[in-house]
């Protein structure tokens, strides 16, 4: 003979009839003048807050147009016509060339940096992670070499498949070194529980 307590709770404040005092309002509107006082509406203040508003505007307005000035000026520097020396000029990156080819520098970059971030060393792993490290950067500097070699000679297809195999040559490294610290890890995990056994 279940019932719904639900049903039950209307049932309840249907039979029970709450009220409050006649008073009870006036009283607590008493009491809350005496706790909040109403404040006067202070002039001062009112100025202060005109004077700050006119301070930000000017402040905004004044650093937009240093803003638009100073494009301005780059561009016209950058109109002039001069003799660009291999010392002026932007050093060039595989990802300028096209945009696909940023498009695969970038895979390889973000995907080299996120393993590297998710390295854990250890006193027992850390030869290994030493290794690994000291091919990476091998790798790089090569990669470096051909990022001056773009430069210096121009773009061409044997520097660029050269540069992407090094970026393939990099995560394939960090994948290998992901694997064999998994390996020592799960041998180190055996080799203790077969300690505690």
């Amino acid at each position: 003979m279940a019932r719904d307590l639900r049903e039950l709770f209307k049932e309840q404040r249907k039979n029970e009839k709450f009220s409050m005092k006649d008073d009870h309002e006036d009283r607590f509107l008493d009491r809350l003048e005496k706790e909040l006082p109403k404040g006067k509406n202070d002039s001062t203040y009112q100025w202060l807050k005109i004077a700050a508003s006119v301070v930000i505007i000017i402040s905004v307005a004044s650093y937009l147009f240093m803003q638009n000035h100073s494009k301005i000026d780059t561009t016209t520097i950058n109109v002039v016509d001069k003799e660009e020396t291999t010392e002026t000029r932007q050093p060039i990156s595989f990802g300028d060339l096209s945009p696909e080819l940023k498009k695969v520098e970038n895979y390889y970059v973000a995907n080299i940096n996120y393993e590297l971030s998710k390295l854990e060393v250890y006193e027992e792993n850390k030869e290994v992670v030493d290794g690994f490290l000291s091919r990476l950067e091998e790798l790089n500097v090569e990669y470096q070499d051909l990022n001056k070699e773009l430069n210096e000679i121009g773009p061409n297809d044997q520097t660029i498949e050269a540069a992407i195999n090094n970026l393939q040559l990099r995560l394939q490294l960090m994948q290998k070194l992901k694997s064999k610290l998994n390996q020592l890890k799960s041998s180190k995990n055996e080799q203790e529980s077969t300690n505690i056994i």
